[in-house]
């Protein structure tokens, strides 16, 4: 028999995510549904799945074990937001405003704000600033249902700054529930003191920023902003270049304004993900589809920049892609920090169906940034990152507009939001 110490009895619904990852075409429809569902895990690893009959047959109790009362409720893995920049300083309300009055995002980058505002504040703040700024954050997504999160650097760009914000996310990580990815992005603009220099800032990345993040160990992934007035295309393939050769993996921001060619690039070096993909063009779809890079997409950017334009989800799903949503998270383009809200928008905007929005958030996430092994469903020998929501059935999740059903979040088998609040260590 396995042993358990934490047992959910009852859902009324479970969706598993069983099956393979990551999950193409017609496998994003299937959400792994078990109905009036028991699941139990032991050491923050579940251990169990199916019906009552099977786990009384099967589990053997802990003697300290913990019961949650799932009947009414519906369960399903906790998201992976895949794509945030959450360590920053600051806001922009100011900008938001200029853009309600038709200035464009490239506009108002091109007066000096955008991503430098958030850069000046970010060198001004302490690491314990950050760290307290983050952890209300960190708090928010957690009560909107995000049990991992990506987060990249890049308010800094400059050696000293970069690492204060890649230290922060390794404190985070230890004091937190939510499991953090640590991605470096030094490369996520030119950094004013280099506007006309542009080239020893890329030199100064390559020889100095690069080697150094890796050397101290704290990130997993290189990110790059390869957009027009940022990073050409043959400038990005040099830094990619630069950080494989340093031992990072490579994510990519893609063909977002400008269709410069970023999706076959990141699929053309292998990377784990292209991301925003906006402007990706039909060679680009083809080469997502032909690879195992992850497309992520960011809903939340098209509807907080008001564009028309978004990425083109069905023809990426409908050709193979390898779909996945995130939130961006970030004060310039996408000020959320629910994953819950980006569920929604993926179907009302991207007009995914539910299944597909839900498999993008969690299994699909979870490949985009090396943890499908481990995260994104909810099966034997994976975490146990559950929510628990109190809505009839799961098409509730999308259909009830404006509210947050998440009753309950387990991550890593311990309860940590119960009745909607968060449960303090």
């Amino acid at each position: 028999m396995m042993r358990a110490d934490l047992v959910v009895q009852n859902c009324s619904q479970l969706l598993t995510g069983r099956g393979a990852v990551p999950k193409r075409k017609d496998d994003l429809q299937n959400v792994g549904l078990v109905e009036k569902a028991w699941i139990a895990s032991y050491q923050g690893c579940v251990v169990f799945v199916g019906k009552e009959k099977d786990f009384k047959r099967e589990i053997e109790l802990e003697e300290n074990w913990t019961l949650i009362d799932g009947s009414g409720l519906v369960g399903l893995p906790g998201f992976v937001d895949s794509h945030t920049h959450l360590p920053f300083a600051g806001s922009r309300e100011e900008e938001f405003v200029l853009r309600l009055k038709g200035y464009t995002y490239t506009q108002l980058a091109e007066k000096g704000l955008g991503i430098q505002t958030t850069v000046k504040a970010t060198r001004a703040a302490s690491e314990e600033e950050l760290i307290s700024l983050c952890l209300q954050r960190l708090d928010q997504m957690l009560l909107h249902g995000a049990t991992t999160v990506e987060a990249k650097s890049g308010y800094g760009l400059n050696l000293e700054d970069e690492l204060k914000q890649l230290r922060v996310l390794a404190k985070l990580d230890r004091i937190h529930p939510i499991d953090i990815i640590p991605t470096f992005m030094g490369a996520h603009e030119i950094p004013k003191e280099y506007r006309s220099k542009k080239e020893e800032y890329i030199e100064l990345l390559i020889h100095k920023i690069i080697p150094e993040v890796r050397r101290k160990k704290l990130a997993e992934f290189f990110d790059i902003f390869c957009e027009q007035g940022v990073f050409s295309l043959e400038e990005t393939k040099r830094l990619v270049e630069a950080a494989k050769a340093a031992g990072f993996k490579v994510k990519i921001h893609a063909d977002e304004f400008v269709p410069l060619g970023g999706a076959q690039l990141a699929a053309e070096i292998g990377a784990t993900s292209a991301e925003h993909l906006i402007n990706i063009t039909p060679d680009g779809i083809r080469a997502l589809a032909q690879s195992n890079t992850a497309a992520v997409l960011l809903p939340a950017v098209s509807f907080f920049l008001m564009l028309e334009k978004r990425a083109p989800a069905r023809e990426l799903i409908a050709q193979g892609a390898i779909v996945a949503l995130a939130s961006d998270f970030n004060p310039g383009s996408s000020m959320t920090e629910s994953m819950l809200f980006v569920l929604l928008l993926g179907v009302y905007t991207l007009k995914m169906s539910i299944e597909e929005a839900i498999n993008a958030s969690t299994a699909n996430a979870a490949y985009a940034i090396g943890l499908h092994k481990e995260a994104g469903t909810l099966e034997p020998g994976k975490k146990m990152d559950l929510l628990l929501c109190d809505v009839p059935n799961y098409s509730h999740l999308v259909y009830h507009l404006g509210i947050n059903p998440i009753q309950h979040v387990v991550k890593n088998g311990k309860m940590v939001v119960k009745d909607g609040r968060r449960i303090e260590s």
